[in-house]
């Protein structure tokens, strides 16, 4: 909440990102979770923008926003000196009057209104509209597509009702609406709202399809009875599909090519596997799955939501087993109680986090098993560790062929021994892969 007390109020007005919802010009483009991906990164700097903005003039700071609530916006833009107001029902240009209606309800001379959209919005331009409010009735920030990206009144007056929102002579009606009323105005400098496919190849060079949301990297070994069903859980417009394969000598390469996957091959071993997956994958956010888990329908949905919240450096899915007994249900609840209260998930929840932080803890570590324990131990280092409310199916044979008791057990220990500092080449024997059974 905003502690600075000013005559000048600046409200960014955006949204909160949802993906399928966002940008939905975009979304041929992007993808929808690409589309909210923008919105996000667009907002953050907008608001970053205005921070710097109400630094060196002390405005009041507000952000209006459409979807979400006060506690997902804190949590999202982690900004204590900034007021999260939610927007009012009814279109763009009653929104847009209730909330600088509201601002000098609370006492302020001079209200700045500026949108989320402009990569090259700066500081200057916020204080400039500030400025020339001294001299002038309303001022506005013409778009390249014929609307405005700032608004600025220094008393309230109505410009918003009866214009076409979604034309190309917003701008031109505005300003007739505003010689009606007799109100000078001055115009800023024209900057580009960055709404369409053309805006984006304009502003940030992107024609085409751009590099993904998310990368999925499964490693695999002799997969060819589930890889394929783990790979039809995966398919999404969103996501890039990485194989990164150890020598299977079965039709798991085949497979995962017939289904669209980029298939890499390399030396066996699941650390080094996924490592190469991740060296390749073009997605800002990086999914490690095993083969044999499948994901929800809404996996990416649950993804952009989880990584919304800014301190989170590492999600997973909900766990639960193929086969639905007693014993496996007991097993999915201590999973899930302990992916929870401990921050703790295993790779076969699916482990996902945004490339960026899984560079810099320099990816996983080079050990024969665990190699889930010890990432998701660092990652938790530099951050919080979240579970989706979504759940990842995974496949029963180890619990089959190994049985359900002795897997818990042997599974315990190697965590409690990696975890106390036992070498894992020592735990390695332990660890016996499941006979195959298709």
């Amino acid at each position: 909440m905003s502690n600075i007390t000013s005559h000048l109020h600046l409200i960014v007005f955006g949204r909160y990102p949802k993906v399928g919802v966002t940008k939905t010009r975009l979304i041929p483009i992007l993808g929808p979770a690409g589309a909210a991906a923008l919105q996000k990164r667009l907002t953050e700097r907008t608001v970053s923008t205005a921070t710097i903005a109400t630094a060196k003039k002390k405005f009041r700071l507000s952000f209006c926003h459409a979807g979400g609530d006060q506690r997902r916006i804190e949590r999202w833009l982690g900004h204590k000196n900034i007021d999260c107001v939610p927007q009012a029902e009814g279109d763009l240009g009653h929104r847009m009057y209730q909330a600088v209606k509201t601002a000098f309800e609370k006492g302020a001379r001079r209200v700045v209104l500026v949108g989320t959209d402009i990569p090259g919005l700066d500081a200057d331009a916020l204080i400039n509209a500030f400025d020339r409010l001294d001299h002038h009735d309303l001022v506005l920030g013409p778009s390249t597509d014929g609307g405005y990206w700032l608004v600025g009144m220094r008393r309230l007056e109505d410009v918003f009702t009866g214009i076409a929102w979604s034309g190309a002579d917003v701008l031109a009606s505005t300003l007739a609406l505003a010689e009606k009323k007799r109100l000078t105005f001055d115009l800023l400098d024209p900057l580009t709202d960055l709404d369409t496919p053309e805006d984006l190849a304009q502003e940030m060079g992107c024609r085409h399809a751009s590099a993904p949301y998310l990368s999925v990297i499964i490693p695999t070994l002799n997969e060819a009875g589930r890889i394929d069903r783990t790979l039809v859980s995966t398919a999404s417009e969103d996501s890039q599909i990485i194989v990164s394969d150890g020598g299977s000598k079965d039709r798991t390469v085949e497979i995962a090519r017939t289904r669209g996957a980029l298939v890499i091959c390399g030396k066996r071993g699941r650390a080094g596997q996924q490592n190469r997956g991740a060296a390749v994958a073009q997605g800002e956010v990086l999914l490690f799955l095993h083969a044999d888990t499948r994901l929800p329908s809404n996996y990416v949905d649950q993804i952009f939501d989880t990584l919304m919240e800014r301190r989170t450096v590492l999600g997973a899915f909900r766990f639960a087993i193929d086969i639905h007994s007693p014993v496996t249900k007991w097993i999915a609840f201590w999973a899930n109680l302990r992916s929870k209260w401990l921050q703790l998930p295993y790779g076969d929840q699916g482990l996902f986090m945004r490339r960026v932080d899984f560079q810099k803890i320099g990816g996983f570590p080079d050990v024969p098993i665990a190699e889930d324990l010890f990432l998701v131990r660092r990652m938790g280092e530099n951050g919080r560790v979240a579970l989706a409310p979504a759940t990842a199916v995974t496949s029963a044979r180890r619990w089959k062929n190994m049985g359900p008791l002795r897997t818990t057990l042997i599974n315990t220990v190697i965590a409690c021994g990696c975890l106390a500092g036992v070498s894992p080449s020592r735990l390695s024997p332990l660890y016996r892969p499941p006979a195959k059974k298709n």
